[in-house]
């Protein structure tokens, strides 16, 4: 009898993956598989342990009655404490301590409490299993704050009834404004205030290299003598490098050839879907080792002060283990921005990180070629819901309230694109297997390992950061001997690298590991260093200028023609409008 033939392999795998590639889109990216997983580790474990159920119900019913005591009490007495040691910091204000406001903000809170006690410490759950199905719970709690809704949001009564709902006809009227751009795909970074060469990314300077992933910028020098070793920074591809050289009080570029030193940075090429097969090493080699080989072309025999930032630093990092292994010591130091080596602890961020998630993001990608800012946007926005997302949208929508345009939201409203196949194998590497922080990670076949790096480093952690929390990146203490000074700011992922001068109410903490010098953990680390009021960029520039070489130089060339690095365009480039 012959065999039925309706669908070949081939044809049975392309089937799956356009099915898979649909759900992924349809959930932004994320996994209900894994989401499904979760929940049935966690709710089946819960329900073979009579005993903590018993406890959760005492739980409960003990913080009704406190709740119900302190409403009535609350009413009494405007001093009355809740049975929430803590409220979620939008219901902090003046308006939130009246009755019956504080009321709604204790339950709010006492309610989370409890969901927490429920889903943490549940004997047999998998931690990662547990990590999700708490964030799921947060979310959702989140989203039924009382902030969030105009009859329990005693802010918003107040305004409707000073501005005689004024407020929520403009809020009405920006909703649908938003809708419109949505529908229309036309995002903030097309209706700015700030635009790149014009008033942002406006710092001198030429394009004097380029390939099919990097434009190198080399900026005008300030003063008639500079520092001889050049500074070389990588921002991270997930970003525009002008994030470094926003309007001319907030660039770092800018700061930095002020205070003499040469200054070169790379700027990205955004990807397209036929970039879908560029590999995380492309990104090395054509990226980090095009950029090194340019800049010590038109300073030879200089030692290059490289950074990093984010992503761009943990790729310096390997690109920087790479070259120790063979010899190559054109590094003069390493100063790290957020960065990470060891992801083994690396936040919130490990809850979008599985192999079920990855495979959905795959998917998504192998689609369209690449992944875009919409799904690492929401991600990341995803991490702090209640002030990146909720917050906003109260304000907007409900008090009326315009934000005033910066440079550093449009900025961030400028997204960039993840080829495929680097994205893939970079959540793989470093998130999933964590091979860079276990010495797996393999360039060129082998293994290397950022223990063989000998340059001193300098290593910035931010307080507020949910990309990178400071106390993964403070990891890289683990994995060096040489002398590495460790800096806390104040801040987050981005606000607190881009603090100039000029930015107020700034602090930060620092230490420096000498070699030799015991290990100490970040809690004591926090303790036994006093905070110092002020940006930590002038501290950083001492820095530098103490870990080069005190010689001052005639500014170099731009570009040097002969060796292959002529003057290819203007400051800000092409790649960077993409």
């Amino acid at each position: 009898m012959k065999n039925i033939e309706l669908l070949s392999e081939s044809g049975a795998e392309s089937l799956d993956q356009n099915f898979r590639a649909a759900l992924a889109k349809a959930s932004k990216g994320m996994s209900p598989l894994d989401l499904g997983l979760a929940y049935m580790d966690w709710a089946s474990h819960l329900s073979i342990s009579p005993g903590r159920r018993l406890l959760l119900a005492q739980s409960l019913i003990n913080k009704l009655r406190a709740l119900g005591v302190f409403g009535i009490a609350s009413l009494l007495n405007k001093d009355a404490e809740g049975p929430a040691s803590t409220t979620e910091r939008r219901m902090s204000g003046e308006a939130w301590q009246k009755w019956p406001f504080k009321v709604l903000a204790q339950a709010h809170q006492t309610s989370k409490d409890w969901w927490e006690e429920a889903i943490l410490g549940v004997d047999g759950v998998r931690e990662d299993h547990e990590i999700v199905v708490h964030a799921v719970a947060e979310h959702i709690l989140d989203l039924l704050s009382p902030a969030n809704f105009p009859l329990t949001n005693p802010e918003v009564l107040q305004a409707t009834r000073q501005e005689k709902g004024k407020n929520l006809f403009r809020g009405l009227k920006l909703f649908l404004k938003d809708q419109f751009n949505d529908v229309a795909n036309k995002g903030l970074a097309e209706n700015r205030e700030f635009k790149v060469g014009e008033n942002l990314g406006i710092t001198p300077g030429k394009v004097i290299f380029q390939n099919e992933l990097i434009e190198l910028i080399q900026y005008k020098p300030v003063n008639a003598k500079v520092n001889a070793e050049p500074v070389l920074i990588f921002p991270p591809w997930i970003m525009k490098y002008y994030i470094l050289d926003l309007s001319p009080r907030n660039s770092m570029v800018k700061y930095l050839t002020e205070q003499g030193k040469t200054v070169f940075i790379v700027s990205w090429r955004n990807p397209k879907a036929e970039d879908r097969d560029i590999s995380f090493d492309d990104y090395r080699t054509l990226g980090f080792m095009g950029a090194i080989d340019a800049v010590s072309g038109i300073c030879p025999k200089r030692k290059i002060n490289a950074v990093g930032y984010c992503l761009g630093g943990t790729m310096l990092l390997i690109a920087a283990a790479a070259m120790a292994r063979e010899n190559d010591d054109r590094l003069g130091s390493i100063s790290l921005f957020a960065a990470q080596v060891d992801f083994s602890e690396a936040g919130d961020i490990l809850r979008f990180i599985s192999p079920s998630q990855i495979s959905f993001l795959e998917k998504v990608m192998w689609k369209q070629g690449y992944l875009g800012i919409e799904n690492m946007g929401g991600a990341f926005s995803a991490l702090q819901a209640s002030d990146l997302i909720y917050a906003g949208a109260v304000n907007r929508y409900l008090l009326g309230n315009e934000s005033k345009p910066s440079d550093l939201m449009s900025w961030n409203a400028d997204g960039t694109r993840m080829p495929y196949k680097m994205h893939s194998q970079y959540l793989t590497a470093l998130y999933l297997e964590n091979q860079l922080g276990r010495n797996k990670f393999e360039v060129d076949g082998r293994p290397i390992a950022v223990s063989d790096i000998r340059v001193p480093l300098f290593v910035l952690g931010t307080e507020t950061d949910h990309v990178a929390p400071w106390k993964s990146v403070y990891k890289v203490h683990d994995f060096t001997h040489e002398e590495l000074t460790f800096l806390l700011t104040s801040g987050g992922h981005n606000a607190g690298v881009v603090s100039g001068p000029e930015h107020p109410r700034r602090r930060y903490r620092v230490h420096t590991r000498k070699p030799g010098d015991n290990y100490v953990d970040p809690g004591r680390w926090m303790e036994d260093n006093e905070p110092v009021q002020g940006s930590w960029w002038p501290y950083w520039d001492k820095w530098l200028n103490d870990h080069s070489s005190k010689v001052q130089v005639k500014p170099p060339s731009m570009g040097a023609s002969r060796k292959g690095y002529k003057v290819l365009r203007d400051a800000p480039g092409e790649y960077v409008m993409g």
